[in-house]
């Protein structure tokens, strides 16, 4: 992916500073339209320190992303990440649970993670006044957690009651299920949060192994957005991490992810028989990686199919036929691979005709692609979602340390609007040619009589 960045020059105090850090670098990427400059500093441990200055606000988002996810986790450790995360908000060498969480509640702030495959991200939201605080209570967190014996044993109930309100929504456990149908028993295909026996196995020493491997400095990308100033947000940062005693020797940043992994799943049918009201499945296919040019084509494919209201799949079979009320399609891409899939649910009695349905939106766009007009319909949708998203100081904050941790270098929202608008309906049509016309696998959820679970063979075939 090409990336426009641009060197600054500094002040002579400024070089001073680099001088004094031994290895300090800078780097600035444009902002989009006046939203502010993103600037980067990498320190000598190997923290990177990654900001958006948006002085128009009265909040500044305050964040630190792991490289770590579920996908690092070994059988026997799955769930370990999640479970992690959990544990850093339950007390430091210098803060009890309570004092972290009143200590963000006492200004208003908002403060929460969450943990994915590749990655783990820690928050705060407050006004820029509070910065200061953000950062001494974040930064606490993820260099001073103490792992204690009795919270995590209590914590250990809390996820457990985690998995089973998952298990009892079959709308987001289908997901799961269709990671697993995918990926099968791989770090990919396992459930982020672990399931009640392999968090029921998880010990003290094991977490704090792993807590200890995965997050130190090299490992882990600051990022902040909203009303600020870099060098403040870099000098508090490195003042909370040389107070914890979490700096080291001279480092590189550990670098993106990499590989090539080829997801093998075709034609297959994973049925979970459960006594719901509603039937709720997943249709789809090996999509592509994070990194593949392809994959802005791709996005414009998948709004058009299943975007919005106005998208094939929300027509045909909520607006024309009435079968069901949430219809959508999704991408997901990884490191190394990818996922490209079509969600319904429905009564059980309309599985087999809403099942028809996808297949023959995905076998006629695959073979004739989308019209122009449905291109530059999904064109627009998909740049406004992507700048409406972008709103608030959160989601800066999110889409510049992601970018930083997945990429390990910034694209501006011009540049990822220009790269929208410039696919075209052969783009869109070459991609559809190649993801579409593989065999897709189907995940379910939900009970059907005999007769139709013997045609969701159909679906698959």
């Amino acid at each position: 992916m090409t990336r426009k960045h641009r060197e600054t020059a500094r002040s002579a105090s400024a070089g001073r500073a680099v001088a004094r850090s031994r290895a300090v670098t800078r780097t600035e990427v444009e902002g989009v339209r006046g939203a502010g400059t993103v600037r980067k500093t990498v320190l000598p441990s190997g923290l990177r320190i990654v900001t958006e200055t948006v002085p128009t606000v009265r909040s500044v988002t305050f964040g630190i992303w792991a490289h770590v996810g579920s996908r690092d986790e070994t059988p026997a450790l799955n769930g370990a990440t999640h479970y992690l995360e959990h544990l850093l908000f339950k007390g430091t060498e210098q803060r009890s649970a309570l004092e972290i969480s009143s200590a963000l509640d006492a200004v208003g702030g908002e403060m929460n993670a969450f943990t994915a495959k590749e990655f783990t991200c820690y928050y705060a939201r407050v006004l820029d006044t509070d910065l200061p605080l953000a950062v001494d209570v974040v930064c606490d967190m993820l260099t001073g957690s103490v792992i204690d014996e009795e919270e995590l044993e209590a914590e250990r109930g809390v996820i457990l009651e985690e998995i089973a309100m998952t298990d009892d929504d079959p709308g987001d456990c289908v997901h799961d299920v269709f990671a697993r149908t995918m990926f099968g028993d791989t770090p990919l295909g396992r459930p982020v949060l672990g399931t009640a026996e392999t968090v029921n196995a998880l010990t003290r020493d094991r977490v704090a192994r792993f807590y200890r491997k995965h997050y130190d400095p090299t490992h882990l990308v600051v990022a902040a957005a909203g009303n600020l100033d870099h060098a403040d947000v870099v000098r508090r940062v490195r003042r909370a991490f040389e107070r914890a005693d979490a700096t080291r020797e001279p480092a590189a940043p550990l670098p993106p992810r990499s590989g090539s992994r080829t997801v093998r799943a075709p034609g297959k049918l994973d049925v979970v028989d459960r006594a719901t009201e509603q039937a709720h499945f997943v249709l789809g296919l090996p999509g592509l990686s994070r990194y593949d040019e392809r994959r802005w084509a791709l996005g414009v494919l998948s709004t058009a199919l299943g975007g919005g209201m106005s998208s094939r799949l929300f027509q045909e079979i909520r607006e024309r036929r009435g079968l069901a009320y949430s219809t959508y399609s999704f991408t997901s891409g990884f490191a190394d691979c990818g996922l490209f899939g079509v969600y319904a649910g429905c009564r059980p009695a309309q599985v087999p005709e809403v099942l028809k349905i996808c297949r023959e939106e995905l076998d006629d766009v695959a073979s004739h692609g989308l019209s122009d007009d449905e291109v530059r319909r999904a064109i627009g949708q998909l740049a406004g979602s992507t700048v409406l998203g972008m709103e608030d100081t959160g989601a800066l904050m999110h889409r510049i340390g992601k970018s930083e941790l997945c990429w390990g270098e910034q694209m501006s929202v011009d540049a990822m609007l220009a790269k929208i608008s410039a696919v075209t309906p052969d783009d869109v049509r070459a991609v559809a040619s190649e993801v579409l016309t593989r065999r897709p696998s189907l995940s379910l959820i939900g009970r059907l009589d005999g007769r139709r679970a013997a045609r969701l063979e159909d679906a698959v075939a």
